[in-house]
């Protein structure tokens, strides 16, 4: 009876059990989807909180705020080219002193003054052409601060290191002409080879010529070589202390992309200088002056420094009141060549001069 009963009671059992375990599940995922409700509406309402704190997006700017800000850039850019293209002709077209001259009425009228007594309309109108006036007053002043210091930076480069490249001239050789020399090709010649390198070689009669010529002329020896090469040449060529100065590159005026002798630079009348030189006409700047004579280049025969001595001998005794006239009669002609012809010509006609007449008693 009893193992019965239990067997009838054995599924109600379990059915309450499983009922149990069904309810105790839905509770816990109910509590769990609770759970995780809360936890999601906590981080959207963080979410919010954090969005609320932000500034707002910027919005993109407008097409008319892009239309000027691209005008305001190109008028700066075409006012910047303007100035710098308006700087630039200036600077080609006129010297400075022009170009200080031509805007210095436009500087003087820039500041328009009123008397007290003028209305206050007119002070204020005064005061609004003062201050337009002022930027472009400066831009000037400023152009002309720059170029004036680039230029006088630039004279150090291309004009001679002074305007008396040589010192005074005593009183009592006031009457002294100077004889100006170049020296690489004229005095010497320097040739370089791979196996000795460079070599200096003196001009045949080279010594002789200067011996002679330093009792009658101021010598001096004007070079584009730089003083380094220059002085210690020039001190094994004159071992008699013939030549009184030496000028090297530092002295030369730079131009076309040459270096030029400069005679009006020495401190001497221009009318009491010779330039002697194997390119003369290429390398100074005052060819009336110059006595052309033929390059040298290791030719053993050359005599051109001893045949010139008669004329520079001739001039320095008679001296000419002005050299120049009388080297430009010998314009296209070899000087020492002409002066014998001439020479030989005027003793032909003295000595006819000095033969006794046939009627002369």
């Amino acid at each position: 009876m009893s193992r019965i009963a239990r067997s009838r009671s054995l599924p109600t059992l379990l059915s309450r059990r499983s009922r149990s375990l069904s309810s105790s599940s839905t509770l816990s995922s109910s509590s769990y989807s609770s759970s995780s409700s809360s936890e999601a509406a906590a981080a959207a309402a963080a979410e919010e909180h954090v969005a609320g704190e932000r500034p707002p997006p910027t919005p993109p700017p407008s097409t008319g705020a892009r239309k000027s800000r691209s005008l305001l850039k190109f008028g700066a850019f075409a006012s910047l080219a303007g100035v710098l293209g308006a700087a630039g002709y200036a600077t080609y077209a006129y010297t400075l002193d022009e170009v200080d001259q031509k805007t210095s009425s436009f500087r003087k009228t820039a500041n328009l003054s009123v008397g007290d007594d003028a209305p206050t309309f007119e002070k204020f109108r005064a005061l609004i052409y003062s201050t337009a006036m002022k930027v472009p007053v400066k831009a000037i002043e400023l152009y002309l601060d720059i170029r004036s210091k680039v230029e006088e930076h630039v004279r150090g480069f291309t004009e001679p290191s002074s305007d008396k490249l040589l010192p005074d001239l005593l009183p009592e050789e006031q009457h002294v002409y100077t004889l100006v020399l170049d020296l690489n090709e004229t005095l010497v010649y320097s040739d370089w080879q791979r196996d000795r390198g460079w070599r200096t070689f003196k001009r045949p009669g080279v010594e002789a010529f200067l011996e002679h010529l330093a009792k009658f002329y101021e010598i001096v020896v004007y070079s584009d070589q730089l003083n380094m090469y220059v002085d210690p040449v020039v001190e094994r060529l004159d071992q008699k202390g013939c030549i009184r100065y030496k000028l090297s590159r530092a002295a030369t005026k730079y131009q076309n992309g040459k270096h030029y002798r400069d005679l009006s630079k020495l401190n001497r009348d221009p009318s009491r200088i010779l330039y002697v030189s194997g390119h003369c006409l290429e390398s100074t700047l005052q060819p009336e002056n110059c006595v052309s004579i033929k390059p040298w280049k290791l030719e053993n025969d050359d005599t051109a420094l001893l045949d010139l001595l008669p004329f520079l001998e001739f001039v320095a005794v008679h001296r000419p009141a002005d050299i120049r006239s009388v080297l430009a009669s010998y314009q296209g002609r070899d000087i020492a060549t002409e002066f014998i012809e001439r020479s030989k010509e005027m003793k032909r006609r003295m000595q006819e001069e000095k033969r006794p007449s046939f009627w002369r008693r």
